[in-house]
């Protein structure tokens, strides 16, 4: 199973960026999206440390809501 996490976006110097999630910063790349589309503050989904796509905050915090609601799950025997 491939999962993408939402990150936000601290320092950007394209086609690189430093992000941040849970207070775990990684660097991550921004090749796959346009020069100028993201900038410091923008929330990205990062995959295998690729911006994917662009967030919204609301939609990133939804899917954090749900990411942490399977971690829960797991974390009580629940999941696999």
């Amino acid at each position: 199973m491939c999962v993408g996490v939402p990150m936000k976006v601290v320092e950007v110097d394209y086609p690189m960026a430093v992000a941040e999630a849970k207070g775990v910063r990684r660097t991550i790349s921004l090749m796959l999206l346009p020069e100028g589309e993201v900038k410091e503050g923008d929330y990205v989904m990062v995959h295998v440390g690729n911006a994917i796509e662009k967030l919204d905050p609301e939609t990133a915090k939804e899917i954090w809501d749900a990411l942490d609601e399977v971690l829960k799950a797991i974390d009580e025997g629940e999941g696999y």
